[in-house]
């Protein structure tokens, strides 16, 4: 994969996991956790989405650099 595009997927990934995790500390998914046990789906999706974005750019990287 492109060393430009595995970049930007760990700056995407990286800006969407804190948005994840800014999000679970909100008001609405601490009423949902307290009510149902679970954050928002909201949450949920920008920490999957930015993990796995961020999983994909550094593995990219990785492979990158040993070949």
């Amino acid at each position: 994969m492109n060393p430009i595009i595995s970049i930007a997927l760990i700056i995407v990934g990286v800006i969407l996991l804190s948005y994840g995790l800014i999000s679970a500390d909100s008001l609405a998914s601490r009423f949902s956790n307290f009510f149902s046990g679970h954050p928002t789906d909201k949450t949920v999706w920008l920490c999957l989405s930015g993990g796995i974005a961020l999983l994909i750019g550094v593995t990219s990287v990785i492979r990158a650099s040993r070949a």
